[in-house]
């Protein structure tokens, strides 16, 4: 038996194995199964900064921003949030806190829908000195 996650998209069957805890509370599902895809949309690592490349020295600010951007750049090849499989998150000296704040934005962001698959990757720092958070997304559409 499976927990599922909520609504899903043509393509996305996402799960979440009963013998697994409940990663819903965290924003995220154990596995999803792409099925009947006609694209592959790959996003680039998308970081908090604004289309005049000004960042925010605040975490939560830069976390908002990625979002942003990477759904900016879903848009323009006609996708959404919801399209996503996989999201592969680098946060510059995670901590509880840090992780916290990307939790609760992901929760508003996807709300009742399916989180994708995550991963999260403590770093050291990211391409600009400046920049918190970076996320890049593996999306399927029909």
């Amino acid at each position: 038996m499976q927990i599922t996650s909520a609504p899903q998209t043509p393509c996305l069957n996402i799960l979440n194995p009963e013998i697994l805890y409940n990663p819903q509370p965290f924003a995220y599902s154990h596995v999803v199964e792409v099925q009947n895809f006609q694209r592959i949309l790959h996003i680039a690592g998308q970081g908090g900064e604004t289309i005049h490349g000004e960042l925010s020295p605040v975490f939560s600010e830069q976390v908002w921003q990625a979002f942003h951007n990477l759904e900016s750049a879903l848009h323009a090849v006609d996708a959404t949030l919801q399209d996503i499989a996989v999201l592969r998150v680098l946060i510059v000296e995670h901590s509880a806190e840090k992780h916290t704040v990307l939790i609760e934005i992901m929760q508003q962001l996807w709300r009742n829908q399916a989180f994708p698959a995550c991963t999260l990757i403590p770093v050291s720092g990211l391409a600009l000195t400046a920049m918190l958070f970076e996320v890049e997304a593996t999306a399927y559409t029909v």
